[in-house]
């Protein structure tokens, strides 16, 4: 059995920190960088998820610097509600997953400061938004192929993800009643028979599997699994503590498989598998250049996933799995693409390998690495908590 090095952990905190700190201010009307080198850019999603590590350290500049990031963000709205993909960019719109994150930020905000009302105009606007993104003008919304934060990969229609967003927000904002109404909706199977009766709705529950499906839509769905998107479903109370533990179980069997296998190097689940491959129905051509089995979001191991998947383990009072997990992620955040620094923080690794393939110092790495660490010591989920109560 591993035993824990907090030593080592509190070292990974502070160079984290440092990371975030770093990166608070960039060349874009002063906004955060998306990484320390490469991606100056203030992307929306990235910085958006970092607020679960920001709000845990208490460091005051990086507060004041994600408030700085909400309200460009409520500034550049779109008329209809729509959050754009670039903090500082109003015209570039177009993802699925934005709204939903600025929703899930303002909630975390509010709670972290006590400011009930902050951007409520905007918070309405786009709620409005997201109520228009369902096709049946229910609950479960609905997004184009690589629209989400799988850019170089296809999510048709009902995307686990992103209704793990929705449904997280919805809890954490205080709709409890929609979001009672969209767990149901979820939680019913996903359509087999290749037809559909006009009183049968479509879900996300994959029969004989304990996972959440990858997507679905109407006769058609993904069975593959989606690391980011279950462990969103453990954390927020969407899937109950038995689905919970099962997913767990069926993870932790699967990468013990994999490594015998040779597909994984590291003790850390993929963001996604089984992999894609070659002449599958679902391959797509592009995915040559880019996702490759085991490689970005085609089964890549991402430092900032694996943090949301170290909470949802302590979520399931997993404690000890979670402890196990944090040393590993913390290994895993000591690999660079530059070798003079000695936490790099990297975006992504190769699964088969090991080997880092993205770029230092990224955002959402150290900071979901700040937030797994904080999960671990309180065997506590700050936000999510309340959302499973």
């Amino acid at each position: 059995m591993q035993t824990i090095d907090w030593q080592e952990i509190e070292e990974a905190k502070k160079a984290a920190l440092q990371v975030l700190l770093h990166n608070a201010h960039g060349p874009f009307h002063g906004l955060p960088r998306t990484a320390g080198w490469g991606y100056p850019e203030p992307y929306t999603r990235d910085l958006m998820f970092s607020i679960f590590g920001i709000a845990v350290t208490g460091n005051s500049e990086l507060i004041e610097s994600i408030r700085n990031v909400l309200q460009t963000l409520a500034k550049n709205q779109t008329e209809h509600g729509h959050i754009t993909s670039l903090v500082h960019d109003k015209d570039d719109r177009g993802s699925s997953d934005s709204t939903p994150l600025f929703l899930l930020g303002v909630g975390i905000f509010r709670k972290l400061t006590g400011e009930k009302d902050f951007l409520d105009e905007a918070v309405v606007k786009s709620l409005t938004w997201m109520e228009y993104q369902s096709p049946s003008d229910r609950y479960m919304v609905a997004q184009q192929p690589t629209s989400d934060w799988r850019d170089e990969q296809w999510v048709i229609g009902y995307g686990l993800f992103v209704n793990t967003l929705a449904y997280s927000y919805l809890r954490l904002l205080g709709f409890d009643e929609r979001a009672g109404l969209m767990s149901k909706e979820m939680k019913r199977f996903t359509i087999t028979e290749g037809i559909i009766n006009h009183h049968v709705h479509e879900g996300l529950v994959v029969k004989n599997k304990p996972y959440y499906a990858f997507w679905s839509y109407k006769v058609y769905s993904s069975e593959r699994f989606d690391l980011l998107g279950n462990s969103l479903a453990i954390l927020s109370g969407l899937a109950p503590v038995s689905r919970a533990e099962a997913i767990i179980s069926w993870i932790e069997e699967e990468c013990s498989a994999m490594l015998q296998k040779g597909d994984l190097a590291v003790n850390l689940p993929p963001n996604f598998f089984p992999f894609t491959l070659p002449g599958d129905p679902d391959w797509i051509k592009r995915y040559e250049n880019f996702n490759m089995p085991g490689n970005y979001h085609n089964g890549g191991i991402w430092p900032f996933i694996c943090g949301f998947y170290v909470a949802a383990l302590v979520a399931a009072k997993r404690y000890k799995l979670a402890e196990q997990k944090l040393v590993e992620l913390t290994k895993l955040v000591k690999l660079s693409s530059n070798p003079n620094l000695e936490f790099g923080f990297n975006e992504w690794i190769k699964s088969q390998t090991g080997e880092v393939m993205g770029v230092d110092w990224q955002t959402w790495s150290a900071a979901l690495y700040l937030y797994a660490a904080k999960c671990v010591e309180e065997k506590a989920t700050p936000f999510f908590d309340e959302m499973r109560g």
